[in-house]
């Protein structure tokens, strides 16, 4: 019974973070096309910075954050920013469903990543599973059409190195806390967003650019208050979702609240519908399930392969206490 209450607690906490991480996107396509990409990381991150300081206190840290593998946290920052800032180039050219759909290629991204960078073996029913998630991928995507939305490289491209990220976390062997590896990235996303800005700027805004593109070059302009409070929000939503995600696995068991991220669909399909009145592509639900089911695939084989060690462990305290 305490089990369960975990698990659904865990449940809970996990399903807070995606709705709180959720109005990360509907955020950022409220306010951007009024606003360079670059001026809203700058400001979300001078919100994040101090916001990191204080998970580092809670963590039972002092002083500043220190970490024995700089270089390797900077590259991670790098990886990060460029996630973040191409997938806010994504949300400024497609609806809501259509971004978190291509985000459901993570998994398939990872593993392949994981056998390329990190030489993990991957079985051939996995592989399988990878060409399916492709297959919805490309569904979503249609490059070639008529349909076929520039914004969705741009997602895609925030994916790959949200991926990569995951990759160096997993070479790192999480030697830095989570508040640290934070106050690092945030570091990052500063001074990146401080060299490429006046680059922004020489460029100038491109007329009749493509959405995405003209989020990037777009002129620095005073905030109105409202807009103001929301780009400082983007810090503080940060914040509650990995306090939440956190919380959800620190609460509950990864194999049973995992599957539940997918909740993050339906709920930025709520979004796009109710602010613009988005209806999702008969395609674009087609191949968020194909994608969908390759990535929970991925996670139970992930989960299974887990699993053994624990057993194995299990049997031989099991056979220590008989003898």
């Amino acid at each position: 019974m305490k089990n369960v209450n975990s698990n659904l607690k865990g449940v809970g906490f996990l399903l807070l973070a995606m709705l709180i991480g959720s109005l990360q996107s509907v955020a950022v396509k409220w306010i951007g096309g009024n606003y360079s990409v670059l001026e809203i990381v700058t400001v979300r991150s001078l919100v994040a910075l101090p916001i990191t300081l204080l998970f580092f206190r809670l963590e039972g840290g002092k002083g500043l954050p220190a970490t024995s593998q700089p270089k390797l946290q900077y590259v991670r920052g790098i990886f990060l920013f460029l996630s973040y800032t191409t997938f806010m180039m994504g949300l400024a050219a497609l609806p809501l469903a259509s971004v978190e759909s291509i985000r459901f290629s993570g998994p398939l991204m990872i593993t392949i990543l994981s056998v390329f960078m990190l030489g993990e073996k991957v079985e051939l029913q996995r592989w399988l599973a990878l060409l399916f998630g492709f297959g919805g991928i490309l569904l979503v995507v249609q490059p070639g059409s008529t349909n076929f939305n520039e914004g969705s490289l741009f997602v895609l491209i925030s994916v790959l190195f949200y991926a990569l990220t995951v990759i160096l976390t997993r070479k790192m062997n999480a030697a830095d806390s989570s508040a640290t590896m934070a106050y690092f990235s945030s570091w990052v996303y500063l001074i990146a967003a401080f060299i490429f800005s006046p680059l922004a700027a020489a460029v100038g805004e491109i007329p009749n650019a493509h959405p995405s593109v003209a989020f990037l070059f777009h002129a620095w302009t005073m905030p109105t208050l409202l807009d103001l409070f929301i780009m400082s929000g983007l810090g503080l939503v940060w914040a509650l979702w990995a306090y939440f995600m956190t919380r959800a696995y620190s609460t509950a068991q990864a194999t049973v609240i995992a599957p539940f991220e997918y909740a993050s669909l339906p709920i930025n399909v709520m979004w796009g519908f109710l602010f613009w009145h988005e209806i999702p592509a008969g395609t674009t639900i087609a191949g968020a399930a194909l994608t969908l089911l390759s990535g929970l695939y991925i996670l139970v084989q992930e989960q299974k392969k887990k699993a053994i060690p624990d057993q194995l462990t299990i049997d031989n305290a099991a056979l220590e206490n008989e003898a």
